[in-house]
């Protein structure tokens, strides 16, 4: 296809190809989003004296699907953790940066603690959880308001002492009955002795407003980690990941085991007279069965195509660039029982 015409809607590729390639589609008008926006990124305050600076590392844990990502991306001001409706979607320990006056934020996102299959990925998983709670200024508890189960229990019993924790009793737009959040909270009160409650709901500007003032409170006075406008420490290769396996996982459901993966196979950066920065990239989707490789793909590739074209619009967006995504799906059996494999595909 030529980069500089406007894409024609191609054939689909054929379901018997070993290799699957999502096609480039014109980016029109995207579904009305079903998530509140975040608040946007201020503009650049006047310039702060070192010696007035505030800088803390802030972890948020909780057990998987109890919307981390979802806050990561709120407090950020602009989406760079996956979110998805699928348990155990996030994989990293993700840093989310934001500079607010004199105060600057270092969120760190984890994946939900994996209590059950006891895999190479899953023991990679827990080790990073366990590492973020143990060297951070600030914890950030996530659980659903009003609920409180073993996976729960066991994040929290996770929790070092000695650093300070906040309840965030989130999706407190989903509990009906309000009257029940106060012995909750007093109950919560029972088993760990959190520093403060904050029920509220990630998907709120105001709430997310609320909670940036309280956490301002526990980050210590010193320097600035990072630049002003740093959002995140992670590379642009490393979010193009996140964001196709978030739509593979959107466009699948629960039927596609979380195991399915997504490795970079190239992300080059051409400069382009048309549009002035261009990026292609070519992504695999690891998957551990040929029934599940077919699911991916759909009939007649429709599926595969629809994760392409939704996974190329956002990247353009996030990466302020014409983007050119080719993507395939590979059967890798037993990938996240193999140490060495899983190390190989990026995780810790």
């Amino acid at each position: 296809m030529n980069a500089t015409d406007p894409p024609s809607t191609p054939p689909p590729p054929p379901q018997a190809q070993a290799q699957a390639q999502a096609q480039q589609a014109p980016g029109p008008t995207e579904a009305p989003p079903t998530e509140a926006d975040p608040p946007g990124i201020e503009a650049a305050p006047a310039a702060v004296a070192a010696a007035d600076q505030r800088c803390g590392l802030i972890a948020i844990v909780g057990k998987p699907n109890v919307g981390k990502s979802t806050l990561l991306n709120a407090l950020v001001g602009q989406k760079i953790s996956i979110t998805s409706r699928k348990a155990q979607t996030t994989r990293h320990r993700i840093t989310g940066i934001r500079t607010r006056g004199a105060t600057q934020f270092v969120f760190v996102d984890t994946p939900g603690f994996q209590t059950r299959h006891n895999t190479a990925l899953n023991k990679s998983l827990n080790k990073t959880v366990l590492g973020a709670v143990g060297d951070v200024d600030l914890v950030l508890f996530v659980v659903e308001a009003g609920s409180f189960t073993l996976a729960d229990a066991k994040v929290l019993s996770l929790l070092k002492p000695g650093i300070p924790a906040l309840l965030v009793a989130n999706k407190l737009d989903e509990v009906h009955r309000r009257g029940e959040i106060a012995p909750w909270l007093r109950d919560m009160q029972q088993r760990h002795d959190f520093a403060e409650f904050v029920p509220m709901s990630a998907k709120s500007a105001k709430d997310i407003e609320r909670l940036f003032g309280i956490v301002a409170k526990y980050l210590p006075q010193q320097p600035w980690s990072y630049e002003q406008d740093e959002l995140t420490d992670r590379s642009e290769k490393f979010l193009a990941s996140e964001t196709v396996r978030e739509k593979l996982f959107r466009f699948t459901g629960d039927e596609l085991p979380y195991t399915s993966t997504v490795v970079i196979d190239k992300f080059e950066e051409e400069p382009s007279p048309k549009h002035g920065r261009m990026v292609r990239i070519a992504a695999t989707i690891i998957v551990e069965r040929d029934s599940h490789k077919a699911m991916v793909i759909g009939d007649k590739g429709e599926k595969l195509k629809r994760i392409g074209t939704e996974a190329r619009q956002e990247l353009e967006k996030l990466l302020s660039a014409k983007v050119f995504i080719e993507i395939w799906v590979k059967v890798r059996t037993g990938w996240a029982d193999d140490e060495a494999r899983v190390r190989s595909f990026g995780y810790e």
